[in-house]
């Protein structure tokens, strides 16, 4: 497969020939316990599960963005290594102090990372996939809607 970047100009008619609009995103972690998966991005973080499918449950980060929870199957299996899910939020210090006072083990508590322009903490979910929660902390607003860098 080539990989090519197009211009601005021939990228628009093309996504506008094809109709190849993105509606939204789901980052998918694989669990063999969908139960406690569940109940930590559910009832630990506070998101609303917006589809539950029996062995699959999705739950809302924000607009047209979830974190989808399923249980392991044929090649899709239980691999948090090399990944991690980034929640964007307005206040990390909030976060941490909620996700310590229920009793989270958290390895360091939030830090600013110059040169990514974040101030940020990591915790893991129930299978070992790292969430990161992140503001940004730089003069460079957050990537918004038809805004691409």
């Amino acid at each position: 497969m080539i990989w090519f970047r197009l211009f601005n100009p021939v990228q628009e008619l093309i996504l506008k020939n094809y109709n190849a609009v993105i509606n939204g995103q789901i980052s998918w972690v694989y669990t063999d316990d969908l139960d406690s998966a569940a109940y930590f991005y559910g009832d630990v973080l506070g998101l609303e599960c917006t589809r539950d499918q029996g062995v699959a449950r999705i739950f809302a980060t924000g607009d047209n963005a979830w974190i989808g929870v399923c249980l392991a199957f044929a090649e899709r299996v239980v691999e948090p290594e090399g990944g991690m899910i980034s929640i964007i939020c307005d206040d990390v210090d909030a976060w941490y102090q909620r996700l310590v006072d229920i009793g989270l083990s958290i390895d360091q508590p939030p830090q600013r990372l110059e040169q990514f322009g974040i101030y940020t903490f990591k915790v893991n979910d129930p299978n070992g996939y790292p969430i990161e929660f992140q503001q940004f902390i730089d003069d460079v607003p957050p990537i918004g809607k038809n805004q691409r860098y």
